[in-house]
């Protein structure tokens, strides 16, 4: 395993961590006997960080997490977000009282005496222009009860705001092949700022594991189901908002990269990895099996220049318009 500085954080994490939102909920059924097992694997592989939050099954991956990291809480950092289980538009949501409320919480479900990192969880734009939310993120702070915080957001702009005007420490962000729109601005200036970037929809929900057909369906549960377009809550968190079958149609065009790669989950997570102001790319998982094979693409054969203007010709050419909503 491969670590990378968290920003400055004085964190060093392993550039290939995990997301927990599949094995909280929203994706299908669960299995808390393979989660775990799943992420006991992880762990002995040496990853040392997940990303986590208070609305993925209603709490239940912070148990999880909290079950696996037992007597590792030194060694394992851990991510989590709030505000999405309450009215994200609702200022008071953001107020002292009730972002610590989301705090205590979290922590007693993760039993931790404090978060590594606690991120804003895709607030609206007018959230992070009022402020108040960061003044309230500084207290927390200093009160320890979390050591460092971030936002994870839904548009470059969101982003790009949050360096200029506040002192996170990350920002989380949409990054794959078919979301490459952070590699123009976003990034460079999280770089120069020393803010920490993780990569999240890696896969784009599965369309870039090249598993997926126009006729495959999902399960009633799955946000791939009940969110495709839209329905439940932003359209850029599923299928990096792209319409199915065309997301479909696009990820056949890059199946190319897994050539040499093994399969394209590896391929498309070693894109990534390729990235410098990239600190840790953290796809999903539900099972063992998934967490071997995206560990894989720490190996893989590097891209070469020929393969990466390829890539990203084929984003401004064919991806790029056909992403819904803002971003």
């Amino acid at each position: 395993m491969n670590y990378r500085d968290l920003g400055k954080t004085g964190m060093r994490i392993s550039e290939l961590s995990f997301g927990t939102w599949a094995i909280g909920g929203a994706w299908g059924k669960l299995n808390d006997k393979e989660a775990l097992k799943a992420l006991d694997h992880a762990i002995d592989a040496g990853v040392n960080f997940f990303d986590t939050a208070d609305v993925y099954g209603d709490g239940h991956s912070e148990e999880l997490l909290a079950e696996a990291t037992k007597g590792k809480e030194s060694s394992i950092h851990i991510a989590s977000k709030f505000c999405r289980t309450g009215d994200i538009h609702d200022p008071e949501n953001y107020s002292m009282e009730r972002v610590m409320e989301y705090c205590e919480n979290s922590l007693r479900r993760l039993k931790r005496d404090h978060i590594d990192l606690y991120q804003i969880h895709c607030p609206p734009m007018e959230v992070l222009q009022d402020g108040k939310v960061f003044d309230v993120l500084e207290t927390l702070k200093k009160q320890g009860k979390i050591r460092h915080y971030g936002v994870s957001v839904e548009t470059v702009d969101e982003g790009l705001f949050c360096l200029e005007n506040t002192n996170v420490s990350t920002l989380q962000v949409i990054f794959n092949l078919l979301r490459q729109k952070p590699l123009e601005v976003l990034f460079p200036k999280a770089m120069e700022s020393g803010v920490g970037i993780l990569a999240r929809v890696p896969l784009a929900s599965g369309l870039l594991t090249g598993k997926f057909n126009s006729d495959t369906k999902f399960e009633e549960d799955d946000h791939r189901n009940f969110n495709r377009d839209g329905e439940a809550f932003n359209v850029g968190e599923t299928f990096s908002g792209l319409e199915f079958e065309k997301g479909v149609d696009l990820s056949d065009q890059v199946g190319w990269i897994a050539e040499g790669r093994g399969n394209m989950t590896r391929a498309a997570l070693k894109w990534i990895l390729e990235h410098e102001a990239v600190s840790s790319v953290i796809p999903g998982f539900r099972t063992v099996r998934q967490v071997e094979d995206n560990l894989k693409a720490l190996s893989v054969q590097d891209y070469n220049t020929e393969e990466l203007e390829r890539l990203k010709t084929f984003y401004w050419d064919k991806v790029h318009t056909e992403i819904r909503g803002a971003y």
